[in-house]
């Protein structure tokens, strides 16, 4: 040993000491000495050779955590290796900590031996690791990796020991798999919490959950035993070898109480019981917890099929803004505890701490981690990078959050670093305050504080504007809270004190009133409700009965908006959305007052209550390149091969887009023909991407059809729109009437693996197309598809070539299947196709034609329809109705008036070939001198005014047929110029 008579004179130990604070050299001392009495001489001049930078690394970090100088200064061999070796004090993959712990680990025969290993390994590292972050070597995220690291490995490495041990003393387990064959079962321990996140702190526990695949039980020992029996006894050892204190210390501290049934629960549960309990019993701090579950050790692979299966469980498909009032109950709790336990300085559960960090990011998460993937992220700095992306929160306040998060846990580190202790608490006692301080970078604590200070009031302001309730003090929210509307929703007033608060505030028919919330509050679903969903619709509907005070139609409204809540009330977190923002409240009154269409759209869509968030983008839809841009994005987070999820997103793309049409339509900011526009957009945003999706999957699994042998070809297909998508004037309801078209060669085949003949290839993917068109999901339809305008209709190919296509119209087709081809055009696909395909319409559209016959045709086709479609008359007596669209003087009179022009003089004036709308080609036709100017100008006002009308009463759920004498003076003139063309 080295003589401790030299201690005082030590030229080593003086130069070490003339580098430390003298408030911290006490124990510094302390630490010396018993390096001095544990070192040799040659571990002595070992340290005494090292370089300056290496011995003020030194002074300092064992100044700043006696937890380090201790361990040190007992294992002095460690220390000097620690100190003077390159290969210690860098930083390390998680494959280093591994390949060193496991080899210590191969030579462990006993579980004491294990113990002991383990031990060393931990302590060695966490002076390692806490060494570089007090010297800076390590930022805070390499910090909390490598801590994250460090358990993973301890945990992994340890279970598979005690698992191989167990299997020798009571056999291995087995289970059945779907297939009837009997397999080895395997431990997943889940990590929750920061484990879970790679974000563990120095001295933290560690929250754990432990799992297993199959029910079954072991085999190879003298007796039995179930599976579950046998994963608890593995489980116990776990916890046993890394959290029991020894003479040498503890690896980590194991926290079990997060598992289903908490600590009363079993140890370890199958997988089937695992998702039965979240999916039956699962409580939203448990999905809180479960947003950074992760496999941290074991059957990682089988682990991870029940974390895919627990997502819907964590992260909700609709928008759920029930989220944020637990997090705000859960903080309201913890405030308390913070407060009757006195912790204001605690960093983590203090106001402005961690906690309200965390909170914000996994309020996002949870709200919005449904639809948008990028939030499920498990480690909070990425969800920061998320928020910023998705438009969620200003890219200022989420640096702000950053920056506060980095220093918070870097003050963490700093104060269970010093003793390696589990606390969040900044130190009472001066000397602890100054090594904070140091540690931090700061010469005295009044520095630091200052800092401090400054982020936690910053997280504080941020947690408030995520978290705390919109007007909590404000006389708008005492307002909606007044008594009155609560007693009369809970039914404490008579139903004749009722009406007169109704008629007090101007309501009209308040007996109506009352009948509807009697009837809703002795409804069966809101009797079995259960409390918190009660609670929630109590706070709801008293803000509900305040917001129609101020809408004329008061009854009806309230009706429809009842209609909303009914269809929420196993899911009323949509109700907090709806208290937690006023100004969607107000817009979902406003467009139930005016559309029961809309109304029912958002019931059977709850989904939709998010648009109602933004007026800005409820009343002013994109435009149709931003709708494909928006569409991409978002179907961007959705997985490939995830079918359903891609087809939900479609569909809700669509319904979302086509409420701000409607609700712009109402609101007067988008007129007839721009309403038209922005719905047959959005069909031809859904086609071009449905295409894209449906030829992906058919090419993966097929290869490319190929032009000539050894030639694959691109998106050779292409799809028309024909009737109203054709036509650019799309109804809320309307269907899609579309021919699939190809340019590949039949007779050839696919390049890949399993290859078919092409023709079979165009056919699946048309197949495919209109499947996903057509398939009705919760979600409901994205369209109806209606191909019976391809050529032969239904007894024809599903897809056809162009120059098949070409060929029937030339030779086959009926008049009135060219009368259908003066409304069809590309909506999706290639666009050389398309170019080709317009050429082929104009030739056979400007074709001259016989025009006594075509009259007659026409004339015949009409009168088809309008016997089949339009209103029945009873011979003698004068009509009552008009049908818009199908009786004489009504729509489909214009559009025929429209293709005849077309057909018969196209030859002569070819501008007719160019559109497809009816509104353009009434131009050309009046340019074209066919029929006059004026009465072309005057068939397009009333084409426009009948369209409206139809518009408008769908929005109404109202049918085409109104009152005769709606609309003379369009009807006579209709007529006029029909009877003119065809008498």
């Amino acid at each position: 040993m080295f003589p401790v008579t030299a201690f005082n004179d030590d030229p080593l130990f003086n130069e070490l000491v003339s580098l430390v604070s003298p408030a911290l050299l006490s124990e510094f001392r302390h630490s010396l000495q018993t390096l001095q009495e544990s070192s040799t001489e040659e571990l002595h001049a070992r340290l005494s050779g090292m370089d300056q930078s290496r011995k003020q690394a030194w002074a300092r970090v064992w100044s700043l955590s006696p937890f380090i100088a201790e361990y040190c200064a007992r294992h002095p061999d460690f220390f000097v290796e620690l100190l003077g070796s390159d290969r210690y004090l860098v930083s390390k993959s998680e494959e280093d900590f591994r390949r060193q712990l496991q080899s210590m680990v191969d030579q462990v025969a006993d579980e004491a031996a294990l113990m002991s290993v383990l031990r060393r390994f931990r302590q060695q590292q966490m002076c390692r690791i806490i060494w570089r972050d007090f010297t800076r070597q390590a930022e805070m995220d390499e910090t909390v990796r490598d801590m994250s690291h460090l358990a993973d490995t301890c945990i992994d490495i340890a279970l598979t020991w005690i698992y191989n041990d167990c299997c020798k003393t009571l056999g291995t387990p087995m289970g059945l798999n779907p297939d009837g064959n009997k397999v080895q079962q395997y431990m997943s321990v889940i990590g929750m919490g920061k484990l879970g996140a790679h974000e563990l702190n120095v001295s933290s526990d560690i929250d754990l959950i432990f799992t297993f695949a199959l029910k079954g039980e072991t085999e190879g020992a003298r007796r039995t035993l179930e599976n579950q029996a046998f994963f608890i006894r593995v489980g116990q050892r776990l916890i046993n070898v890394l959290d029991r204190v020894t003479g040498e210390g503890f690896v980590f501290r194991v926290d079990m109480r997060l598992r289903p049934y908490g600590q009363s629960g079993a140890l370890a549960l199958s997988f089937a019981a695992m998702e039965e309990y979240y999916q039956d019993q699962g409580r939203e701090w448990e999905r809180y917890a479960m947003v950074k579950a992760r496999i941290v050790a074991g059957d990682k692979e089988q682990g991870a099929k029940l974390m895919s299966a627990l997502h819907p469980f964590v992260f909700r498909k609709y928008i759920d803004f029930g989220v944020i009032e637990s997090l705000r109950d859960m903080k309201m709790m913890i405030a308390r505890e913070v407060r009757r336990k006195g912790m204001e300085d605690n960093i983590k559960l203090g106001d402005g701490g961690i906690r309200e960090i965390e909170f914000v990011a996994q309020a996002f998460q949870l709200v919005r981690g449904g639809r948008d993937l990028n939030l499920r992220t498990r480690e909070l700095r990425q969800v920061f990078g998320a928020l910023v992306e998705n438009g969620l929160m200003p890219e200022e306040a989420v640096n702000e959050l950053r920056d506060a998060y980095c220093f918070l846990r870097n003050v963490e580190h700093a104060v269970q670093g010093i003793r390696d202790q589990q606390t969040q608490m900044l130190p009472a006692d001066e000397v602890n305050r100054l090594r904070v301080a140091l540690v931090m970078g700061f010469n005295d604590w009044g520095e630091f504080i200052n800092q401090l200070s400054k982020h936690r009031a910053s997280v504080s302001l941020h947690f408030a504007e995520v978290i705390t309730e919109d007007g909590e003090n404000s006389e708008a929210a005492k307002r909606q809270h007044e008594e009155c509307w609560k007693l009369i929703w809970s039914g404490e007033y008579d139903d004749h004190r009722c009406e007169e608060i109704f008629i007090e505030h101007g309501l009209p028919d308040p007996a109506r009133l009352v009948g509807l919330l009697g009837k809703m509050r002795a409804s069966k679903p809101v009797l079995m409700m259960q409390t918190q969903s009660r609670e929630r619709l109590d706070r709801f509907m008293p803000i509900l009965l305040e917001s129609i005070t101020r809408i004329d139609n008061a009854g009806v409204t309230l009706e429809r908006v009842l209609m909303l809540v009914e269809s929420v009330l196993r899911r009323t977190s949509y109700l907090v959305l709806l208290y937690e923002n006023p100004n969607a409240l107000e817009q979902l009154v406003k467009l139930c007052s005016v559309s029961p269409w809309i109304a029912e759209q958002l019931s059977s869509t709850p989904l939709l209550l998010d648009e109602l968030l933004n007026t800005e983008t409820l009343y002013t839809p994109p435009r149709k390149w931003e709708l494909s841009d928006e569409l991409n994005q978002q179907l961007l987070r959705i997985p490939e091969e995830d079918m359903e999820e891609l087809m939900e997103v479609l569909r809700l793309f669509k319904k979302a887009h086509v409420l701000r049409v409607a609700a712009s339509e109402l609101a007067g900011t988008l007129p007839l023909m721009k309403v038209s526009d922005y719905l047959t957009w959005i069909a031809e945003a859904m086609l071009d991407k449905v295409v894209q999706i449906a030829w992906k999957m058919m090419v993966d699994k097929h290869g490319y059809p190929q032009k000539a042998p050894g030639v694959p070809c691109e998106l050779d297909f292409l799809v028309l729109g024909y009737g109203k998508v054709g036509g650019i004037e799309l109804g809320y309801s309307s269907d899609l009437d579309l021919v699939f078209i190809h340019d590949v060669p039949t007779h050839l085949s696919t390049d890949g693996e399993r290859s078919i003949d092409n023709a079979v290839f165009f056919i699946r993917l048309g197949q495919k197309i209109i499947h996903i068109l057509n398939a009705r999901m919760s979600s409901g339809q994205l369209y109806e598809v209606d191909m019976r305008l391809r050529p032969s209709g239904n007894s024809g190919l599903l897809v056809t070539t162009l120059q098949s296509f070409e060929k029937y119209q030339e030779n086959d087709a009926w008049t009135w299947e060219h009368q259908a081809l003066v409304r069809a055009r590309p909506v999706a696909g290639s666009d050389e196709l398309a170019d080709r395909f317009q050429a082929v319409r104009s030739r056979i559209i400007a074709r001259q034609r016989d025009r006594d016959k075509l009259r007659e045709d026409v004339k015949n086709m009409r009168d088809k329809m309008r016997d089949n479609l339009g209103t029945k008359v009873i011979e003698g007596e004068a009509p009552k109705v008009f049908h818009i669209k199908h009786d004489a003087g009504g729509i489909v009179d214009i559009e025929f008036i429209v293709q005849f022009c077309v057909l018969a003089y196209s030859h002569e004036y070819p501008a007719l070939c160019k559109w497809s709308d009816n509104v353009r080609l009434l131009e050309e036709i009046g340019r074209a001198g066919i029929l006059t100017v004026e009465k072309t100008e005057q068939l397009k006002e009333a084409y426009i005014t009948l369209r409206s009308m139809i518009h408008k009463r769908a929005l109404q759920n109202e049918s085409s047929r109104v009152d005769f004498g709606a609309v003379p003076n369009e009807r006579k003139l209709i007529t006029e110029v029909w009877n003119a063309l065809f008498s």
